[in-house]
């Protein structure tokens, strides 16, 4: 068996609409107990025969008239007319009939069919508990009409009854306008949360086919637009998570096209005999190899730390020592290339829980960068901190600088600033996107800014071990 589907709006319209009728029920019933006094011990007290001199005049002129076209024609003059001539044929005596007794009383014919007085409405009976008490008019021995009397429950309640009678139909449009009202309501208040909801489906559904630019751009104060905007975040998210995967293809191929063309170039021109195996030219294919090696080495720490899986060794370990013997092992080449390093004095406290290897990796890391990217003649300070209870270790080197809007960029995988980091100085941008990872994976991080001595300031924060 197929299961029905309500949707939300088909939901919120019925549960508004229901929790409206309650409250009109309750508030009927309240208006019973206060009209019609339940609790009264009296009893109704009518009697038919208080209708006999109506049927008599009723039963008489219905012999003349051969039917009831002697009735009035308006319908106004109907109502009235059978209160009145009710009025001069009730008896008297020392139980006089009840004065509002003209205003509950109806007249049908044979076949149930109004023809004068009040009748009550089916509606009116239900809600207020009203019995229907009748006296037929009898011609030659066949009823051809009935009078109809609306009694209440107790004798005290007949003026109530009678009120009910005369504003029926204003009460019951009253009623029906109200019911319409809420229904409306109810269906433009569903349709207000309908429509983001139906955004949100189809939003989602863009999202489901890959068009990640995908926007509802909803402007609300309720939770409903609180959930628009963290699907607006996760949109822009995703497709920054989209461009991001294209670059790395695309860049992932970049790299590794040029170091495979021009090896390929160079073997092929061996096998054709334009160029003999002599060591400069292994030499250089075997270059060629190295950056094809270390750029798929990279490759594979980065998808090893994305996974989680880059295996850390961690111990207690001195992280300015581990500097200390980096910054050692680049002296020389600062020299050859005529940058003027040096190395602050220690800090208070520099003891982490960390991989030593790992983190002389990411030294050596910004150490390279400073030696590729520094104009000659140049300058690196390295200096150290403990700052809210964490090591910051500061890299300054010289111009050139880099600008506000490439230091956002500066740790992404494959990205140079153009005016100084391209593939002939060295490097496919890998290095500070590893870096990145390998110091998060230590629970520190990688922060970049501009360097006073007017190039770049790399800061390397990492947590302290706690203290024995």
């Amino acid at each position: 068996m197929r299961r029905v589907k309500f949707s939300i709006g088909q939901r919120l319209f019925a549960a508004v609409l229901c929790a409206a009728l309650v409250i009109a029920a309750a508030g009927i019933e309240l208006l019973r107990w206060t009209l019609f006094d339940n609790f009264s011990d009296a009893g109704s007290t009518f009697d038919r025969r208080q209708l006999d001199g109506l049927a008599d005049v009723l039963t008489e002129r219905y012999r003349e008239a051969h039917g009831w076209s002697f009735l009035p024609t308006a319908a106004a003059a109907r109502r009235r007319w059978l209160a009145e001539t009710w009025a001069l044929t009730r008896p008297s005596g020392d139980a006089p009939p009840s004065p509002t007794l003209g205003a509950r009383l109806g007249l049908v014919d044979r076949d149930e069919r109004y023809l004068a007085g009040t009748l009550a409405n089916p509606a009116v009976i239900a809600l207020a508990n009203v019995d229907t008490l009748r006296r037929s008019v009898i011609v030659d021995g066949v009823a051809v009409g009935h009078l109809i009397v609306a009694a209440p429950q107790n004798r005290d309640d007949e003026l109530a009854v009678a009120f009910l009678l005369d504003r029926q139909n204003r009460l019951l449009a009253i009623g029906m306008l109200g019911v319409l009202t809420i229904a409306l309501v109810a269906a433009a208040l569903a349709a207000h949360f309908r429509r983001p909801i139906r955004k949100l489906v189809a939003g989602a559904r863009r999202l489901e086919r890959g068009e990640f630019d995908a926007r509802l751009n909803l402007k609300r104060g309720d939770e409903l637009g609180e959930l628009a905007a963290a699907f607006d975040h996760l949109a822009a998210r995703l497709d920054d998570a989209e461009q991001a995967r294209r670059r790395w293809i695309a860049d992932t191929s970049h790299e590794l096209r040029t170091p495979l063309a021009v090896l390929q170039a160079q073997l092929e021109a061996v096998q054709d005999g334009v160029r003999t195996a002599t060591p400069e030219n292994v030499a250089l294919m075997l270059r060629q190899t190295r950056v094809l090696t270390n750029l798929v080495e990279d490759l594979h720490q980065l998808a090893r730390a994305d996974a989680g899986q880059l295996g850390l060794e961690l111990a207690d370990c001195d992280a300015w020592a581990l500097l200390q013997q980096t910054f050692g092992d680049f002296v020389p080449r600062w020299q050859a290339a005529g940058i003027d390093a040096t190395l602050g004095l220690p800090p208070a406290q520099s003891r982490i829980h960390g991989d030593g290897a790992r983190l002389r990796q990411v030294f050596a890391n910004l150490f390279e960068n400073c030696a590729r990217h520094t104009d000659r003649p140049g300058r690196v300070d390295v200096h150290g901190a403990v700052v809210a209870g964490a090591l910051q270790i500061v890299v300054d080197d010289s111009p050139p600088g880099v600008s506000a809007g490439e230091l956002a960029r500066l740790g992404e995988r494959f990205f140079r600033v153009d005016a100084s980091r391209d593939r002939r100085s060295g490097g496919a941008g890998l290095g500070l996107a590893l870096s990145r990872q390998l110091l998060a994976a230590h629970g520190g991080r990688l922060e970049f800014a501009s360097s006073p001595l007017g190039g770049l300031r790399a800061t390397v924060v990492l947590p302290l071990a706690p203290a024995p």
